[in-house]
């Protein structure tokens, strides 16, 4: 088994590179990163039940016919991903995430190599109380510059399956789980980095109670091991949800833990008056169940941060 993963030192893809070992025997796994967040750290202890391979480098620019050759699976990965930095730079975020899905893609198609494509739920805005894949064109409506690139990339994959591409796409709940190289600007983990600094937790005026989806680390990696294992590559667009929960839900959960807890209500430009739930029905209906807690999740980061003895003043 050939695993090539882009973006492999992310926060996804180091838990991912990690875990594939459990469950292919002695896989090759090919890692390709350009480092831009230098997360050496993700490469650190690797499991010695696979033939590790890592590529420096960026998918945009790199010859990917070599790298995919002989590979079972691309898991695509690489992105820039950080949805409320991305009003900062739009022209970036679609150039760079686009770019790349689209000569990964290609490649793809050009080689006969499947492909599991990460899109994002950010991409739905709807005013139900709750929405699957099979949506209406009215309940897609990007929020952010992020969210936008990550909808034109899986409007590009579309055309691609006309013409042969083996995908499937996932639409990832906001992600949260601890790894190697994850970051904290996504909410869950950022609230646990603010709590366990003792600092207040910076949350979104207009978000407090709204309802939106949360992915765990570990249900994302078993989803694409799923997706591997049967073959799934059937061009259709799969849901990625651990549960849906409100800010205020996520906070309780943290201040469960540490009762000494502040919140500052803060204005960001990414949010709307929207609340919704977001359904796994594909992932389901194919005989996938997700695993993942929202409050142990939020436990083991809580307690990876508090070993770090530090505070921050």
């Amino acid at each position: 088994m050939k695993v090539v993963v882009t973006g492999g030192l992310g926060h996804i893809g180091s838990r991912l590179i990690r875990e594939l070992p459990g469950y292919f025997e002695m896989p090759e796994i090919v890692i390709v990163d350009n480092l831009c967040t230098q997360r050496y750290a993700s490469l650190f202890n690797l499991p010695a039940a696979a033939s590790y391979r890592f590529v420096e480098a960026d998918v945009t620019s790199v010859d990917l016919r070599q790298l995919f050759a002989g590979a079972d699976v691309v898991v695509h990965l690489a992105a820039l991903t950080d949805a409320a930095a991305s009003f900062d730079h739009p022209e970036e975020m679609e150039r760079v995430n686009f770019a790349a899905t689209k000569k990964v893609a290609e490649m793809c198609l050009d080689t006969g190599t499947p492909m599991i494509h990460a899109s994002s739920t950010s991409v739905y805005g709807t005013e139900k109380e709750a929405i699957d894949e099979q949506c209406g064109p009215e309940d897609i409506a990007p929020q952010s510059p992020y969210a936008e690139s990550k909808r034109k990339e899986e409007l590009l994959i579309e055309q691609l399956c006309k013409k042969g591409l083996r995908v499937m796409t996932f639409r990832f709940g906001t992600i949260f789980g601890t790894s190697p190289g994850m970051r904290f600007h996504t909410a869950v983990n950022k609230f646990c980095w603010q709590a366990v600094m003792e600092q207040p937790l910076t949350v979104w005026e207009t978000a407090y109670d709204q309802r939106r989806p949360y992915l765990d680390l570990i249900d994302a990696v078993r989803a694409v091991v799923f997706v591997i294992e049967k073959k799934l590559f059937d061009g259709c667009t799969y849901n990625a949800v651990t549960t849906n929960a409100t800010v205020r839900e996520v906070t309780d959960l943290i201040h469960g833990q540490i009762p000494d807890l502040t919140i500052n209500f803060v204005e960001s430009r990414i949010m709307n008056a929207l609340s919704y739930r977001i359904l796994n029905s594909r992932l389901a209906d194919a005989g996938f169940t997700m695993q993942g807690d929202l409050s142990k999740g939020i436990g083991e980061t809580l307690q990876l941060l508090a070993q770090a003895n530090v505070r921050i003043n």
